[in-house]
């Protein structure tokens, strides 16, 4: 029988459009993270990042955390969840305020976040994240740790990412109805860069480009910082489906030839080679066809030059086409593509390198490679637990500037309460 969950223990829940797993870590003496389990299960309710189906969901997170659970012989109660459907959008809050040369408190610091807080806009969309990222001192930039220094001026930074509300509320609601806790949820981009980027990376400038089943997210940090977002509703599955379609084969023999045989890059002798290619109908009478391994990386190049074409153009509107080109880093399912790397270089003119998930002990080698490096940052995420502005309240003078109407509500609540 599982035992209860002891402290410091960790559960992550990625939500995927091909699959839906989960890791049970807890935190060591030391710090670092140890995984006590993992589970997986097929994703047959998630299309495109969003919850289409929400009993099917619920039944694939449900069977995912009990395999983690048995693995890791304790139950679990709340989960960190990732989110990464389209229409992730980032943004950055700069603002300052004047201390007259006196020493910085951390009552200073406080006022200035809760200024932060109220000065979020996001036009109606939902706030996943509201993270000071760094602070300034009389226009020096980039300072972590402001309190004790002499300033004039001081300020900060605040990255907030946010999304349509709706998608995320399924996502929320489909977690619950598997009686589960959500602590947060997370965007997938800003997990998958705590674990597969280095802080020297994040601060001398990359791209980090997630290639899912069904969306691929592209990322930009510098600086240290996340500083922009961009989601392609295009995917990893999208080639199995064309592979699917161009040799009238199942969904599952697409994605087993993609697998086994189908690479990013083409060599004279893929002419020669040979690959028998199962029927899509199961009638015994049915007759499977021979193709040459060059035409099934023919059909694949056709997908990924489509999708590099649309990573080329989201990352010139993030502003990265600058003369010193930026790393690429590739992760998630797609990145497992053989040759991908060397085909990514070709086309974008960059140095590109596969990303995995690093900084987690005892990682089951199934887990280890790309395609699950969200779930590792999700982990890391939750045991860094940063500063969240979502949780410091405005101050009442704040509140009553930047929204008369709550002031008014608030006062017929009051009046009402008493009279």
């Amino acid at each position: 029988m599982a035992k209860a969950a002891p402290e410091g223990l960790i559960t992550a829940l990625d939500i995927g459009s091909s699959k839906v797993s989960a890791l049970i870590a807890q935190k060591g003496d030391g710090g670092e993270l140890v995984v006590l389990g993992t589970g997986q299960r097929e994703s047959r309710g998630v299309k495109r990042g969003y919850i289409a189906d929400m009993a099917a969901t619920e039944i694939a997170v449900r069977e995912a955390v009990e395999q983690a659970e048995r693995i890791a012989g304790t139950n679990i109660e709340d989960v960190w969840v990732s989110f990464s459907a389209g229409g992730l959008v980032s943004d950055h809050v700069k603002l300052e305020m004047d201390l007259g040369g006196h020493r910085v408190e951390q009552s200073d610091i406080d006022t200035l976040l809760k200024d932060g807080h109220a000065a979020i806009r996001m036009d109606g969309r939902m706030v996943l994240h509201a993270q000071p990222t760094r602070y300034i001192v009389d226009g020096l930039d980039g300072v972590k740790a402001p309190l004790g220094l002499h300033a004039d001026r001081l300020g900060v930074e605040i990255h907030v990412v946010g999304s349509e509300g709706s998608p995320v509320r399924n996502l929320d609601l489909c977690v619950r109805s598997a009686h589960l806790e959500v602590k947060s949820i997370i965007a997938a981009p800003v997990a998958t860069g705590l674990a597969c980027l280095s802080d020297e990376e994040r601060e001398l400038g990359v791209a980090l480009i997630e290639i899912g089943a069904g969306v691929t997210n592209v990322s930009t940090f510098e600086g240290g910082v996340l500083k922009g977002l961009a989601s392609i509703g295009m995917g990893a599955a999208d080639i199995t489906d064309d592979i699917a379609a161009a040799f009238g084969t199942r969904r599952a023999q697409a994605e087993r030839l993609k697998c086994f045989y189908g690479s990013a890059n083409m060599s004279p002798r893929d002419n020669h080679e040979m690959i028998d290619v199962a029927p899509i109908s199961s009638d015994d009478d049915a007759e499977g066809s021979r193709i040459t391994r060059a035409q099934l990386i023919a059909v694949i190049r056709l997908r990924l030059d489509r999708l590099m074409a649309e990573i080329q153009k989201e990352l010139r509107k993030l502003k990265t086409d600058d003369p010193v080109a930026r790393q690429i880093v590739l992760t998630g399912g797609g990145a497992e593509l053989k040759g991908i790397a060397d085909y990514a270089q070709q086309v974008l003119g960059r140095t590109v390198r596969v990303g995995r998930a690093r900084g987690l002990t005892a990682l089951p080698d199934a887990h280890s490679g790309p395609a699950f490096a969200t779930l590792a940052g999700l982990a890391m995420y939750a045991a860094a637990d940063p500063v969240d502005l979502r949780s410091v309240e405005p101050t009442q003078q704040l509140v009553m500037r930047s929204s008369p109407l709550a002031l008014v509500r608030r006062l017929f609540a009051t009046f009402r309460a008493n009279y």
